[in-house]
Formats: structure tokens, sequence, C-alpha cells
């Protein structure tokens, strides 16, 4: 018998553990502390004469009968029935009951609630992370006690229905230009948003053609400079150095266009009987003269004898013109007599 009566026992125990972890789960109402609720009950046919009876876990908070109010007050319920918890607290949390009853003791209607009690959620903090091997920024909605809560993002004021996680992925190449993001947490009694954040990262750099340290490309780059500066020195010798070639040059020119000038000017200045008698190189051949032969006969040579003096010319003789001289030549010959 004493057996019988432990496991009745240990029977009933377990189904008030089950009844009230299946209330804790079947939560009609939320509040936090603090806050004020009514609960939701609504009978439009209540009248002073019939009786209003509300419990908290089994005990009475409000009793009205025939309009006489013994238990609470009267401005705790609305002309519907319905009852306003005002402040409450983490001991307000249970279930609540009201009966409807007429003057003589039968029901007219009845309901029954539960009120869950939470606490309101913090302002939640967003931070961000740029990481350039992925090419991504990093956004974590940070707030006390995450569990149980709803996370939303919002994108330039508005909202990504598709993003409730704790955190947030976004490509770089979204962030062209400048924009803003912000989270919000809630749970069923209250809802905080963190304050605005303009992510700024840098795009990631492409990646390099060749595998050299920075050290060898700056070292290169300075090799490559001096060489462009040594190539433009050299350009810039050969100008001057081809320039005053050309100056010489033309210098020379003008000189020899002076002495030119002045040459003509004398061979311009000679006497023709000067070009008689000395012909130039370049001067035109002179006519043709009869040959030294027949110079030699017309003019007869004088004959010395030793017998008597030497006869004087006749006067037909005397009146013969004189021989004209014969212009030199570059390589006279003596004729052959």
């Amino acid at each position: 018998m004493a057996c019988f009566t432990t496991i009745l026992h240990v029977i009933i125990l377990l189904g008030f553990i089950n009844v009230s972890a299946g209330e804790k789960d079947n939560c009609e109402i939320y509040a936090a502390v603090g806050q004020s609720v009514t609960l939701p009950f609504v009978f439009d046919g209540l009248v002073n004469s019939y009786v209003v009876r509300w419990t908290h876990n089994s005990k009475i908070i409000f009793y009205r009968e025939q309009g006489r109010v013994s238990i609470g007050k009267s401005t705790d319920i609305s002309a519907t029935g319905s009852l306003l918890l005002k402040v409450l607290t983490s001991a307000s949390a249970g279930t609540y009951r009201v009966n409807i009853l007429y003057p003589n003791g039968t029901f007219v209607k009845t309901w029954t609630g539960r009120l869950c009690m939470m606490d309101n959620v913090s302002k939640p903090e967003l931070n961000y992370v740029c990481d350039l091997k992925t090419g991504a920024v990093n956004l974590n909605c940070q707030t006390a006690k995450p569990q149980d809560l709803v996370f939303s993002w919002a994108l330039d004021g508005k909202t990504l229905t598709s993003e409730t996680k704790q955190t947030l992925s976004i490509s770089l190449t979204q962030l062209k230009g400048e924009r803003s993001f912000s989270c919000s947490v809630a749970n069923k009694v209250s809802k905080e948003s963190s304050s605005i954040v303009r992510p700024t990262c840098k795009s990631p750099s492409p990646p390099p053609l060749l595998c050299y340290t920075p050290k060898t490309v700056k070292t290169a780059l300075i090799g490559g400079a001096g060489v462009i500066l040594l190539l433009l020195i050299i350009v810039i010798v050969l100008c001057c150095c081809y320039r005053r070639k050309k100056s010489q040059m033309r210098l020379g020119d003008k000189g020899a266009l002076r002495m030119l000038s002045l040459n003509k000017r004398e061979d311009g200045a000679i006497s023709p009987e000067y070009e008689t008698m000395h012909p130039t190189e370049n001067s035109l051949p002179p006519t043709p003269q009869p040959p030294p032969r027949a110079c030699y006969q017309t003019v007869q040579p004088e004959v010395h004898t030793e017998s008597g003096p030497a006869q004087l010319p006749t006067a037909a003789e005397e009146q013969q013109p004189s021989p004209v001289p014969k212009p030199r030549t570059k390589n006279p010959q003596t004729p052959n007599i």
C-alpha cells in the first residue's frame, strides 16, 4: 500500500512538472518589467448584475458582485471585463483566469491566459572588419544575451529582409560610395537599434604580375630612372654638338662666299691689255695664228757680214706694220728651224 501511494505521488509530481513546462512554453502574453498590459478578454454583454472574478495563479485579485467591488479597484477592469495590469514586475508572470457568472452562480463566460515576463533588450553595438583576402567587409551586431533575439539589418535606411543573423558579410564591390549600415535586435516585448556605421575599406589591389619583393621593384625603378636620365643627357650633348658644328659650317660657307666675291671683283679689275699679255687658264683660246715657220719666212733675219755694214731697210719695208706679239702659252715649244 505504501509503495502504491509513493508511485501515485511521483505520477502526480511528474504531471505537475509537465503541465508547468507546457504552460511555460505556451505563453499568450509577453511583457517587460515596468510595462503595463491589458489582458485580451472582451465581453460586450457585461452588466453590473453579473459576477466578475479574476484570479492570478488561482489567487483572486479582482471580485465584483452586483456592481460592488470587494477585491481590487473598479478601475482595474474595463467596461468589457478586460483586466489592466500596471507597472509589472517579475512576480506578475503566471496564469490569469476570469469567470463571468450570473447572480445565481452559473457560468456565462470564462477565459484563461498565461503572461510571461521578459527583459528589455539593450542597445546593440555595430562593429565591422575589412577582410581584403576575401574581398568582403564583415559586420557584427553585438549585444548582451543574444539568445532568443531577432536580428535585422538595414542598408541606407532600407531593411534587408533576407538577413536575420547576428553577422552580415558584404562584398567590397558593393561599398562603392558612402554606404550606411545599422542593425536592430528585438524580442517579444522590446526593440533597439544600433548607431549608423559607414564602413571605409580599401578595395583589394590586383595580384602582382611578377612575384618580386617591394625592395626589388624599388631598386629596378631607381635604376630605370637613372638610365633614362643618362640617355637624356647624352641626347642633349649630341644636340648641342650638332648645333655647334652646324653653326661652324654656316660660318665657313659665309667666308667662302665672301672670298669668291672678292676674287670675282679682282678678276673684273684686270685690264684687257693684261689679259691679252697674260691670259688665264680659264680664258678662251686665242684666234689661230699662222705657223711659226711662216713668220720666219716673212721676217728675214738681219745678216751681218764682215765685208760691209748692214743694209738699211727700204722705204717699202719701213711702211710694213710690225708683227703682233705672239701670246704666251702654258708650255711654249721652240720651233724647229
